[in-house]
């Protein structure tokens, strides 16, 4: 997995390659710490390089999601591959998470 964060003036861009899952899971998060804790309020993470998400990844999005709501922002996820759009559908994160 590979994480690589781009910050615009108006929003945090995240580009997000290879795989979240139980072994990464804890790094994935400890990457986006940053971001939870800063004060950016508009994010967009990139998933057109996120091959696969474990329930530990599924948790960590709706942790940054929570974070950004907080402080008033909004959170997007783009360019998401089928797999990986099942699994959010599937666990009804897509209701819960903006995806484009």
């Amino acid at each position: 997995m590979e994480v690589k964060v781009i910050s615009p003036v108006d929003k945090v861009l995240v580009q997000i390659k290879g795989r979240v899952d139980t072994t990464n899971a804890a790094q994935f998060q400890e990457d986006l710490t940053f971001i939870m804790q800063g004060d950016m309020k508009d994010i967009e993470l990139d998933c057109s390089e996120l091959e696969y998400t474990s329930s530990q990844g599924l948790r960590v999005f709706l942790m940054l999601q929570k974070a950004v709501q907080s402080r008033g922002g909004k959170m997007v996820l783009t360019n998401m591959q089928t797999q990986v759009k099942e699994v959010f559908d599937i666990t009804g994160f897509s209701n819960i998470i903006k995806i484009l």
